[in-house]
C-alpha cells in the first residue's frame, strides 16, 4: 500500500470511529415507527391507518401478493341464505348511494357474513364475480370451508394484507379547498387524537381523512354514530394543541390530556372527530382582509365564493358550507359568532340558551356570554344532535302564536315591509308569511325603543336602550378575555421567550387596549346593565316558563342580509 494512501485509509477508518463515538451509530439504532399509508385506489386517495382492526385465520387467498401489497375488498353481511348476484347487486346500490368511502374498486375481494337465524348459507355469485371483478370469495365460518376473523368487523370497505391476513380501515382523503380547517383528525387509540399523518397535493391545503359511514350504526346509546364533525380551535380534545387561532399560542402549550365535555358528549353519542377548523383569534370578531394575520381567513362557498365567511366561527361555518362529505361543526357564540356565519354561509345555526352545555375547557372571551352552538346543512339533523347535545330540555305540546316583528334593533334593517323589489327581504316575508300561516297569526310590529320608554324598570337611570347597552358587550369581552387569556398567555410566552411579547392579531389587541384602559368598575357596571336588559326582556318582550309553549312568543332576529361583503375590501 502507498503511503498516502495508508494515511488516507487510516484518517477515513478514525472518522467513522469518531462518528459512532458521537452517537451516529446510535442514531441509527433509533426505532422507526409506521404511522400508515397513503394509496391511490381508482383515481381516490385513501389512508390506511397502521393498526389493523382484524385478521383472518389461516386463509387461503386466491391471489399472490406481492411483498406489502394492499388488496382493497369488501366485508359483505347478508340475511339471505343464498347470497347471489341479486343480492350483490342490491348491496352494491345501497352502499352506492350510502357512501362516499366505498366504491366498486373496493371488490377486489368479498368477505361474506350470514346474520341470518335459520337455514344453511351458500354463496351462489356465478357470472356476477367476473363482471364486478372479484378475484376472490371468503366467507365466515357460518358456511361451510368458512374462514374466522380475529375480530367481528362491521360492513364496508377495507384493505387487506395477503401475506400477513391483517385487515384495515380506509378513511378517503379530501382537500380542504376552503382552507376551513387547521388540520385533520384521526383517533390515537388511546381514548384521544392526533394530527393525521396523511396529505394529499393541494393548493395550500388541509388534508381531512373520513371514515366509512357503513362502519357505523346509529343505536339508542349512540343516536349520532358515524356522523362526521369538525370543531372550532378553541375546544380542547385530548392528545391536541389547541390554538385559539394564534401560532404562537399553538405553539407555546403543550397537547391537551383530556377533551372539553361538549366534545366529548358528541363523541360519546357515537360522532367521529375528523379535524379542528379555524377560529378567528381568541374568537374576537374580524374580518377576512383586515384582521386575519396569523392564519388565512377561511373561503365561504357561496356566490362567486370571494365573500367573507363571517366570524368567529369561520371555519366550522364555511367548512359545513362547503363539504358535502362533513355532517356537523361545532362553533361558539358569544356575541353572534354562530348566527353570524349560519346566516353568511347559508346553514343552520343555533345560540343555544346560556349554560345549556358545559364550556369547562374552551378558551373563554366572556364567560357570562359565551354559548356552544352546531352547525348543520339538515335541519332534521341538527335536531337530532341538539337533542342529545343539549340535555336539559322539555318537549312542548303546542307553539306560540305571537311573532313580534322589529321596527329597530334586532335586524330590522333586513325586514321592511313590504321589502324591497328584488332584495332578501322579500325571501325573510316569504318565510314569515309561511310562519304566520302555520301558526295561525299575524306578525306584531315592535318599536324597542318605545317599549323601553314605556317599561323600563323604574330605578333605570339610562334614558335610552341605546345608553344602557353602547359598552356593555365590549367592557365584557374585553375585560374578561385580558384576564382569563391575554395577561396568562402573554406572561407564560415572555417566560418562555426571553420577555418577548407574542404576535397578536389587530382585532384582539384593539380589544385588549380598550380593556386596559376601562376605569375600575367597569366590569360590574357592565354586569348590572347586561342583567337588567335580561331581565326586561323577559318580562316584557318573550316571556318564558309558559307551560305548553315554553315561551308566548318568537322574535324574529335576522342575522343576515344577502348583501355582498368581499373578503379583499378593507374595512375604513
Amino acid at each position: 500500500m502507498k503511503p498516502v494512501a495508508g494515511m488516507l485509509l487510516r484518517a477515513l477508518c478514525a472518522f467513522i470511529c469518531g462518528l459512532a463515538a458521537s452517537g451516529f451509530a446510535s442514531a441509527a439504532q433509533v426505532s422507526l415507527q409506521l404511522t400508515g399509508r397513503t394509496v391511490t385506489l381508482g383515481n381516490i386517495s385513501y389512508f390506511i391507518p397502521p393498526t389493523p382492526v382484524s385478521s383472518l385465520r389461516n386463509a387461503a387467498l386466491l391471489v399472490k401478493p406481492a411483498k406489502g401489497e394492499l388488496v382493497p375488498f369488501s366485508v359483505i353481511p347478508t340475511s339471505k341464505t343464498t347470497f347471489d348476484q341479486q343480492a350483490l347487486e342490491d348491496t352494491i346500490a345501497v352502499w352506492s348511494a350510502q357512501d362516499d368511502v366505498w366504491s366498486e374498486a373496493f371488490l377486489t375481494g368479498i368477505y361474506v357474513t350470514f346474520n341470518g337465524t335459520h337455514g344453511a348459507p351458500r354463496t351462489s355469485l356465478g357470472s356476477a364475480q367476473k363482471a364486478y371483478g372479484i378475484e376472490f370469495v371468503l366467507r365466515s365460518k357460518s358456511y361451510s370451508f368458512g374462514t374466522a376473523l380475529t375480530k367481528a368487523l362491521p360492513a364496508g370497505p377495507y384493505f387487506l394484507e395477503p401475506l400477513t391476513g391483517n385487515i384495515f380501515e380506509a378513511f378517503r382523503l379530501y382537500n380542504d379547498e376552503n382552507q376551513s380547517f387547521l388540520y385533520g383528525t384521526i383517533s390515537d387509540d388511546r381514548g384521544g387524537f392526533q394530527v393525521l399523518p396523511a396529505r394529499i397535493s393541494g393548493a395550500a391545503t388541509e388534508t381531512i381523512g373520513v371514515p366509512s359511514r357503513l362502519y357505523f350504526t346509529p343505536t339508542p346509546e349512540k343516536p349520532l354514530a358515524g356522523f362526521r364533525l369538525a370543531v372550532k380551535d378553541i375546544y380542547d380534545v385530548k392528545g391536541l394543541r389547541t390554538g385559539c387561532g394564534n401560532r404562537a399560542f399553538w405553539q407555546l402549550y403543550p397537547p391537551k390530556n383530556r377533551t372539553a365535555p361538549a366534545i366529548q358528549r358528541l363523541l360519546d353519542g357515537g360522532m367521529v372527530l375528523v379535524g379542528k377548523a379555524k377560529t378567528s383569534q381568541f374568537a374576537n370578531g374580524e374580518t377576512a382582509t383586515d384582521d386575519w394575520v396569523d392564519l388565512h381567513a377561511p373561503y365561504n362557498p357561496r356566490g362567486d365564493g370571494y365573500q367573507d365567511g363571517s366570524s368567529s366561527s369561520t371555519g366550522p361555518g364555511t367548512a359545513e358550507a362547503a363539504y358535502p362529505w362533513l355532517d356537523f361543526a361545532v362553533g361558539s357564540d358569544t356575541g353572534g359568532s354562530m348566527r353570524g356565519p349560519a346566516g353568511a354561509n347559508g346553514v343552520f345555526g343555533n345560540r343555544p340558551s346560556h349554560g345549556a352545555v358545559s364550556l369547562d375547557d374552551v378558551m373563554p372571551l366572556s364567560p357570562e356570554l359565551d354559548t356552544a352552538g352546531i352547525f348543520a346543512r339538515d335541519a332534521k339533523l341538527w335536531t337530532l344532535a341538539g337533542h342529545w347535545w343539549y340535555q336539559s330540555f322539555t318537549s312542548f305540546s303546542r307553539f306560540p302564536t305571537k311573532i313580534l316583528f322589529p321596527i329597530d334593533f334586532f335586524g330590522a334593517s333586513f325586514l321592511q315591509n313590504p321589502p324591497a323589489a328584488g332584495s332578501a327581504n322579500a325571501m325573510f316575508n316569504t318565510f314569515i308569511s309561511k310562519l304566520e300561516s302555520f301558526l295561525n297569526t299575524t306578525r306584531t310590529e315592535v318599536t324597542f325603543s318605545e317599549l323601553w320608554n314605556a317599561t323600563k324598570p323604574a330605578n333605570v337611570t339610562a334614558p335610552t336602550l341605546q345608553t344602557l347597552l353602547t359598552t356593555t358587550y365590549a367592557d365584557l369581552i374585553s375585560l374578561d378575555q385580558i384576564s382569563l387569556v391575554a395577561d396568562p398567555f402573554i406572561a407564560d410566552y415572555g417566560a418562555a421567550n426571553g420577555g418577548r411579547m407574542p404576535f397578536i392579531d389587530p382585532a384582539p389587541l384593539a380589544r385588549w387596549d380598550y380593556g386596559r384602559a376601562l376605569p375600575p368598575g367597569r366590569k360590574e357596571e357592565a354586569l348590572v346593565n347586561k342583567t337588567i336588559f335580561m331581565d326586561w326582556f323577559a318580562s316584557e318582550v318573550i316571556r318564558g316558563g309558559v307551560p305548553e309553549t315554553c315561551a308566548d312568543g318568537i322574535l324574529l332576529y335576522p342575522q343576515s342580509s344577502g348583501r355582498t361583503n368581499y373578503r379583499n375590501r378593507y374595512i375604513r
